[in-house]
């Protein structure tokens, strides 16, 4: 009796184990074929500090507030990732002149790189919107030994440099984003992610072991 009491446990334990599985590989999925499909779609900025001092990361703030500003104008008509792609190619000696002249205003001589390029981003919150963590197309800068903690944003739709703000998405903002997007990737931004097995996988376990 207490064999089977046993065995019959332990196939318990492995139904709740194979339903946790399903459930994270299921969710993994999803999550990953909305970032993917997301990034076609988008352009973000990153911008890499010298170092993580207090003088190189106020630098950082430095040089995103005056490169936002330049691209917030040259992207204000921009109506797709590839088109503004096609903007940032054509401004990037100005960007890199831009970044500059903040460094040397400042007192420092630290050299700059600017790139078009994939970069990997952390799951990154914006007003009401979540972005999904994933590798996205970007624009990146990097000020002299980019070892410091980065910046991160979402340059097209424009969510940068909306009224000078970075952290409140204004309407013009919010409109541009739904157009983007289709109305599930738009939905799923604005989601609560806490990446948990669902309720229903829950109930499931539960059931079992009763």
């Amino acid at each position: 009796m207490k064999t089977k009491k046993i065995r019959c446990w332990m196939l318990h334990i492995g139904a709740v184990a194979l339903l946790v599985i399903l459930g994270m590989g299921i969710c993994y999925m999803k999550e990953s074929h909305t970032q993917q499909a997301i990034a076609e779609k988008v352009l973000r900025f990153h911008v890499r500090a010298n170092s993580d001092s207090v003088e190189d990361q106020e630098l950082k703030l430095g040089v995103r507030d005056a490169v936002g500003e330049l691209m917030g104008q040259y992207l204000s008509e921009a109506d797709s990732r590839l088109k503004s792609e096609e903007i940032v190619k054509e401004h990037m000696a100005e960007i890199v002149e831009t970044a500059t002249k903040v460094i040397e205003e400042e007192g420092y001589h630290y050299g700059v790189e600017v790139f078009l390029s994939d970069v990997e981003f952390p799951v990154k919150t914006y007003g009401a919107y979540t972005f999904p963590a994933g590798t996205y197309r970007a624009l990146e800068i990097v000020i002299g030994s980019g070892t410091g903690h980065n910046w991160w944003c979402v340059m097209y739709p424009n969510m940068c440099f909306a009224n000078g703000t970075y952290d409140v998405v204004d309407e013009n903002s919010k409109k541009e984003l739904r157009q983007t997007l289709s109305a599930q990737e738009y939905a799923t931004l604005m989601e609560e992610k806490d990446y948990q097995v669902s309720f229903r996988i829950v109930e499931e376990i539960q059931n079992l072991i009763r």
